[in-house]
Formats: C-alpha cells, sequence, structure tokens
C-alpha cells in the first residue's frame, strides 16, 4: 500500500536497508526519533538535534542552498524535504536523481500525527511511530484542557528583527501557539510570514509579546526594547519548541502547557 506526501506523490514502504537525507533539522531529530539514525546519510548543517547521533552523519549544505553535487555522492535512496523550508527548484532538481524524494508540509498541530505515520509506513517503523502518536496525543490533550481553563490572549510572535517579520494564522507556529490559548496578531496578513512596523493600528489589540530563540535569536535587550514599544507583557521562550514539527512537536506541547501555567 502506498501513501501521498504533501505534493500528493505515493510513496510505497522501503524495500531493503533506506539511505537516507533529511534537509530539515526538525525532520531529521524525527527519523533518529523512529530508529533511523544508522539509515541516516546526510543532513543540513542545521541540523543538530541529536547531537550524538549526528556526529557522523555528512552534511549536504544548508536548508536553502543544498549541494547537489555532494548529495549525488551520497545515493540517497530518500530524501525527505519541507514545502516551507526548502527552495522548490532545488527539490525539483534532487527528485531527477533520487528516487524517492519525500516533501512534507505540516500547518497544524495534528498533522504531526501523519508526519509520524507517513514516515513510519515508508521506512517500516509502524511500531515507533504509534508509540509517538500516543505520547503526542496525551500532551495534545494536557494542553487542551490548559488552554481550556484560561481566557485567550492575542500576542504577537516576532520572527525576524530588520526587517521585523511575524507568523499568519495559517502557519504551523501559529497553529502551536492557538493550541496554548495564544491567538497571533496580525489576524491577515498578505504572506504567511509577513512584514510589519510598529505603527501598525493591529498592534494596539496585543496582550502579549512572544520573542523566540530562533529563526531569529532575540536577546534580552531585544525584549526590553520591544517593550518599551509595545507597553505589554514580553517573554523570551525556546523557539524551537514553538516551530519543530515532528517528535518535537510532544516536547513541544509540554513546553507550551508549562509556560502557560507560568504566565497565567
Amino acid at each position: 500500500m502506498a501513501m501521498s506526501d504533501a505534493l500528493g506523490r505515493e510513496h510505497s514502504p522501503c524495500t531493503g536497508a533506506p539511505r537516507i537525507v533529511s534537509l530539515v533539522p526538525s525532520l531529521t531529530e524525527l527519523v533518529c526519533d523512529l530508529d533511523l539514525a544508522g539509515q541516516l546519510v546526510g543532513r543540513t548543517g542545521f541540523c543538530v538535534h541529536p547531537k550524538e547521533a549526528l556526529r557522523s552523519v555528512s552534511k549536504v549544505g544548508g536548508t536553502k542552498d543544498v549541494k547537489l553535487d555532494v548529495l549525488r555522492q551520497l545515493a540517497p535512496t530518500h530524501v525527505i524535504a519541507d514545502i516551507d523550508e526548502n527552495r522548490r527548484e532545488v527539490v525539483e532538481e534532487i527528485m531527477e536523481f533520487v528516487p524517492n524524494v519525500i516533501v512534507v508540509h505540516p500547518r497544524t498541530v495534528d498533522d504531526n500525527r501523519g508526519l509520524y505515520v507517513l514516515l513510519g509506513h515508508v521506512f517500516r517503523r509502524e511500531h515507533v511511530a504509534a508509540q509517538l502518536a500516543a505520547a503526542f496525543a496525551a500532551a495534545r490533550a494536557e494542553l487542551d484542557t490548559l488552554a481550556h481553563s484560561l481566557p485567550r490572549e492575542a500576542v504577537l510572535y516576532p520572527i525576524w528583527r530588520e526587517p521585523w517579520m511575524t507568523v499568519r494564522r495559517d502557519t504551523y507556529i501559529a497553529a502551536m501557539l492557538a493550541a496554548a490559548g495564544w491567538d497571533s496578531l496580525p489576524v491577515e496578513a498578505a504572506s504567511r510570514y509577513p512584514g510589519f512596523d510598529w505603527n501598525a493600528p493591529w498592534l494596539a489589540d496585543v496582550q502579549r509579546v512572544l520573542l523566540p530563540s530562533e529563526p531569529y535569536a532575540f536577546t534580552e535587550r531585544d525584549a526590553v526594547e520591544v517593550g518599551e514599544l509595545v507597553r505589554v507583557p514580553v517573554t523570551r521562550i525556546d523557539g524551537e519548541m514553538v516551530s519543530w514539527y515532528g517528535s518535537r512537536a510532544i516536547a513541544g506541547l509540554r513546553y507550551l502547557a508549562e509556560l502557560r501555567r507560568q504566565l497565567a
């Protein structure tokens, strides 16, 4: 039986030992958590977790600038990519010489379930995938219960400065925040990761600013500056816990539950 990825391409269970290259940090972590570290032959320089398991895994450049010559030499049977993280033209070129290119695009919290199932199916790790799904369901239920017991808050979640950028509500980050009872602003925007300036009228509705550690590494100095601009509480948070899908989502849901309790 075959299963479809985000592009509608069908993928059957692998035959023989796969040679996997992951082009996304969170997917690399998921591959390892599916007990596939021994089949991982390539990763990007941004794929840093789990550290020990990746020490001897070859790097193939970055998420946006994949070194195709290095990738070819690794002779992967499977490459895992993401619509947001990797350039379309690069992924299409990889499809010309790699037999199986799995493209994902999680945009909701519950998309993690499908991600576990898809990769568990392709790499014959259904049992481990089921264990991850069970842990995810428990963490999701805990956060749901907590979020429903607290008033919702409108938040600003910057992801960059110079220029200042944030997230639209149809992004995975916004979905994770919403699961915790935090509704990201603006409500509507032209792009999924819109720029903004501090004179925008909708900023008057912001009740809290969450400054993540990535992709831009906001500092305490940034937090003080932002607090002076909006006059609402500013909290620095672990960006990996909000933006990394896959197995990290389980820890992310637990992290958000604890953070929400602390800030209530």
